[in-house]
């Protein structure tokens, strides 16, 4: 089975298939999530999988300004402006191009949960920026979800891009959000104004790994095997590095399925 870009999601056997699909006829998601809902039964809460559809953002303005003049130009002048007088990169929003690669993940989505039951996710997380939420509302809306698992986003400001600097980094005004996205839940802690970007000071890499622990914490705390990340690519490699997960380049408006075993210690 192949997401939009043609890569193929491999599948393989289990050790429970032989009692769950004696006769080889399950769709291969379905014996994958069957196995996974096996070894957290087997796990009684001290080892816990879950799989993580990882969403980076389509294509904003900001990366095609960087692409135009460069990872140096970009990040010693022009990140640290509002726009260049013809394009706007605050908050940056999608492209045409970064809106069409959301609305192809919109027909994989479609596809896959009519031809290969899929699994759809059971929370969707995504981060406040303009470009992950549209990228969130364009890739699920309209799909056919089972009921006990509606598409209802949950904001996480930890799901940001690195804080500081970078005006693209800079996020919106809770009510501007709200107003524009009002079936998206907002966290009780998420102020109207930005706080956690500072124009003269950039996170540190491993502060982002910090952020990714506490989402992770928090997935990791609800009984979901399923979940949805909407997120940014530094924000996709601080995941990989604290999970030890091996590194997998996501371009603009690709996803790609992470397994990650958690194990409860003392």
């Amino acid at each position: 089975m192949k997401n939009q870009l043609g890569h193929r999601f491999e599948l393989r056997s289990y050790e429970t298939d032989a009692t769950f699909d004696p006769q080889g006829k399950k769709d291969q998601w379905e014996r994958f999530i069957h196995f996974l809902e096996h070894k957290n039964e087997q796990g009684r809460g001290r080892v816990i999988y879950k799989l993580i559809f990882v969403i980076r953002h389509g294509e904003g303005y900001h990366n095609v300004k960087e692409r135009e003049v460069g990872r140096q130009a970009w990040d010693s002048h022009w990140s640290l402006l509002n726009g260049d007088g013809k394009t706007t990169w605050s908050d940056a929003r999608l492209t045409e191009e970064g809106e069409r690669q959301a609305r192809q993940l919109n027909v994989f989505w479609r596809r896959s949960l009519r031809d290969t039951k899929m699994p759809t996710p059971e929370k969707y997380y995504t981060s406040p920026l303009a470009r992950c939420l549209e990228t969130t509302r364009l890739t699920y809306s309209g799909l056919d979800v089972p009921s006990d698992r509606p598409y209802r986003p949950i904001i996480k400001e930890n799901l940001r891009e690195r804080f500081g600097a970078h005006t693209c980094d800079r996020r919106s005004a809770r009510s501007w959000i709200v107003s524009n996205y009002p079936e998206f839940r907002t966290e009780s802690s998420f102020t109207e104004i930005d706080q956690q970007w500072k124009s003269t000071e950039r996170e540190a890499e491993s502060e982002v790994e910090g952020r990714v622990k506490q989402v992770l914490d928090d997935a990791f705390l609800s009984y979901n095997t399923v979940v949805s990340f909407t997120a940014h690519s530094g924000l996709i490699r601080a995941l990989y590095s604290l999970t030890r997960h091996r590194e997998v380049w996501v371009a603009a408006g690709v996803l790609v399925p992470v397994l990650i075993k958690g194990e409860i210690v003392e």
